[in-house]
């Protein structure tokens, strides 16, 4: 019964979370998620839809038409989730799209190249600064920012001439599942590289307790290192490239199913679907399958105090009873199906 306990509700726990969507990679990861107070979660494909749409093109110099193309020319050689945004965007408005020459991406910032024979650079305000004065775009960008918009900025042959807004959506019930992590006392911290206006807006909508706002995919894990060094038992969500090493640096790393392979290599808790629901899912089914492991041990210590002592002829000299050897092994055997019947009453977890 002693030896049961433990891998019965463990095997049971794995496979209801398997039909609820949720994949434990191993035992470890499945305790380990009961004790977690502190969410941190990725906002981009992980606290939203990850499909972002371009809802603005501004030039401050020459047209928007020769913006849009330009900028989206470069974005063709990018693996980014906004360039497949604005290309898509672009494609939509009609405009032309080039051949791209000396590509250069910048990690966490953006990136460079020549189109049309003309220097093109895409990126945060951090990168353009160094290939133009942005000044004159930082109006329209902070009002762009504070509606809840990614702002990328484009300069062309060392000029600033303009910006893109790309937005992306929260997912459905995203607020709600946040407000029930919440009821379930998890602290939810929100990671992103926008600028700390658009994180705040989306942070506001989705209820979220805390936001670390232009963070550069390096210091993902820095983030979650701090937060381990104070005390905190960490569990990070999120779904790409740049968040394995946060994913790997937490106690408990949850990856969206829908991320990329690396992300849910890193990770030991994959939700299928991608939903934000898993995350609860996951908890409680932590909570419950640990709850269980603690029944069945009482269940198991408790037989063999009382069976090893009257097996052993406590009884004996007060009422002349001895444990009869086949009784012993018929409370034996009960000891162990009691365990197992426990252990699979979590077939029937409500999640």
């Amino acid at each position: 019964a002693l030896g049961l306990a433990t891998p019965m509700s463990i095997m049971v726990g794995t496979g209801r979370g398997a039909r609820a969507g949720v994949l434990f990679k191993d035992a470890a990861a499945l305790e380990a998620l009961e004790k977690v107070d502190t969410l941190v979660i990725d906002k981009t494909g992980t606290l939203t839809l990850g499909k972002p749409l371009l809802v603005s093109v501004e030039a401050v110099q020459g047209s928007e038409a020769d913006l849009l193309s330009l900028a989206a020319s470069l974005e063709q050689a990018s693996e980014h989730p906004l360039a497949g945004a604005i290309v898509k965007g672009a494609k939509e408005r009609g405009a032309a799209l080039l051949p791209v020459t000396d590509f250069q991406s910048v990690t966490g910032q953006g990136i460079s190249g020549v189109v049309g024979g003309r220097k093109v650079a895409v990126g945060n305000r951090q990168m353009l600064a160094q290939a133009a004065p942005v000044a004159s775009l930082d109006q329209s960008a902070a009002r762009l920012r504070a509606e809840g918009q990614t702002v990328v900025l484009v300069a062309i042959d060392g000029v600033a001439v303009g910006l893109l807004g790309v937005t992306d959506p929260l997912k459905p019930m995203a607020k709600e599942e946040v407000a029930r992590l919440r009821q379930q006392g998890l602290r939810v911290v929100m990671l992103t590289g926008d600028s700390r206006a658009t994180a705040e807006r989306v942070a506001r909508e989705a209820g979220v307790d805390e936001v670390r706002a232009e963070v550069t995919p390096a210091e993902k894990a820095d983030v979650v290192k701090q937060l381990q060094a104070a005390r905190r038992v960490i569990a990070m969500a999120g779904d790409g490239i740049n968040d394995a090493p946060a994913l790997a640096r937490a106690d408990v790393g949850i990856a969206m199913g829908t991320g990329t392979d690396v992300a849910i290599q890193s990770a030991g808790v994959t939700l299928v679907s991608g939903d934000l629901a898993g995350i609860a899912r996951a908890r409680s089914l932590s909570r419950a399958t640990m709850r269980n492991i603690r029944q069945n041990l009482v269940f198991a210590f408790l037989y063999n105090t009382l069976g090893i002592p009257i097996a052993a002829g406590v009884l004996y000299p007060v009422f002349g009873l001895l444990l009869s050897p086949m009784i012993a092994s018929v409370a034996m055997s009960l000891s162990s199906v009691s365990v197992i019947g426990n252990a699979l009453r979590l077939r029937r977890l409500s999640l």
